[in-house]
């Protein structure tokens, strides 16, 4: 897959991309990412990218040129172009396993008070929120997207298994996991995973993913429940 990010803080990618999992998935070739700073797009002498809103109000906007001239120079026919915005569609799993089957993603990182509107009208195909609470800019969202979806292409993990059986793969939190020793401290690992009986051990799993989204969120619950047409 290719990645594009569009940022007007370009250092800030630098150590959590270039770590773990993502780091060996750009080694083999299997995630091309490239950083891009969107001043570099800017045409006037000052790199401007950003004014003041019309109708008044606090906070600056980012302009539509240099986003437009950036976007349009790196777009093919198969390139995807997500937004990251606190106004967006929630970011959730089912999103990134969508994502993950696109052959070059170009993400806009938002900055002061967002982008002028004419952005999201006529470039942008997704846009997505991490969450409802506010950040310093869209990069921190940028990465988090990008570490979600990277680690859903093909021969990135080295486990397949593993990213199908995490937290809200089959719309549920993870069940517990333990290890070495069986005993620690007075606190003994759940005998039914000392049993050796796997078919026990998935009832036992998915009974504990039902208590902790339960318990955790209560809204995920809800709806695993409606989907699987459960009381």
């Amino acid at each position: 897959m290719k990645v594009d990010v569009l940022t007007l803080f370009p250092d800030m990618f630098s150590g959590p991309l270039d770590e773990s999992i993502l780091k060996r998935a750009r080694d083999k070739g299997l995630l091309d990412l490239k950083i891009h700073c969107l001043r570099d797009y800017a045409r006037d002498k000052h790199r401007t990218v950003d004014e003041r809103p019309f109708g008044g109000g606090p906070g600056m906007v980012m302009r539509p040129e240099p986003v437009f001239e950036a976007v349009e120079s790196l777009r093919s026919p198969q390139s995807r172009v997500v937004m990251m915005a606190p106004s967006g569609k929630a970011f959730k799993q089912a999103e990134a396993t969508q994502l993950a089957l696109c052959s070059h993603l170009i993400l806009l990182c938002g900055s002061y008070e967002g982008f002028d509107e004419r952005i999201r009208e006529a470039l942008v195909d997704d846009v997505f929120s991490i969450g409802d609470y506010v950040l310093t800019n869209g990069a921190l969202a940028a990465m988090v997207l990008v570490d979600c979806v990277s680690r859903l292409l093909p021969g990135v993990l080295g486990d397949e298994g593993s990213a199908q059986d995490e937290s809200f793969s089959d719309g549920l939190l993870e069940y517990p996991h333990y290890t070495r020793p069986a005993e620690f401290r007075g606190m003994q690992v759940p005998e039914i995973l000392l049993s050796g009986h796997h078919a026990a051990i998935a009832k036992w799993r998915h009974e504990q993913s039902l208590v902790r989204t339960r318990e955790n969120r209560p809204d995920l619950m809800s709806l695993w429940e409606n989907k699987n047409n459960l009381d």
